[in-house]
């Protein structure tokens, strides 16, 4: 299937039925090959934050645009519940930058993902991180 969209052209030969004449149509393949540069597979990538410092690989992942984060917030949450509300507003802030989602799951889970994903909300209730 590659070989079908390579970038090579090449004449296909026919024959004019009226004047026996040659004619020579030309065809373009694409090669696919060549998108294949980056990486574009999507990643599903776990965190964990114990300080709110640890919220810089996880916005970094974001940006990137191929990675939906979990994220345990556990540790932070039982450490220093304003620090926890900083880094969830930091989350916030740079998921609807992105124009991404977020929402909680559970009590020490967060699910950011990128704008190509949408996260599913169970029954049409509303589990969205709320300031």
């Amino acid at each position: 299937m590659k070989r079908l969209f390579s970038l090579r052209k090449y004449k296909k030969k026919s024959f004019d039925e009226d004047n026996d004449i040659e004619a020579e149509d030309e065809y373009v393949e694409l090669d696919t090959d060549a998108s294949e540069s980056g990486s574009s597979k999507i990643t599903v990538r776990p965190f964990n934050m114990e300080d709110f410092s640890d919220i810089k690989p996880v916005l970094d992942a974001l940006r990137e645009g191929y990675t939906i984060c979990l994220v345990n917030i556990k540790q932070l949450k039982d450490k220093d519940i304003v620090e926890l509300k900083r880094a969830i507003n930091k989350l916030k802030k740079t998921c609807d930058a992105i124009e991404g989602d977020i929402a909680g799951f559970g009590d020490d889970y967060i699910i950011v993902a990128p704008s190509f994903a949408k996260i599913y909300r169970a029954g049409g209730t509303t589990s969205t991180i709320e300031e």
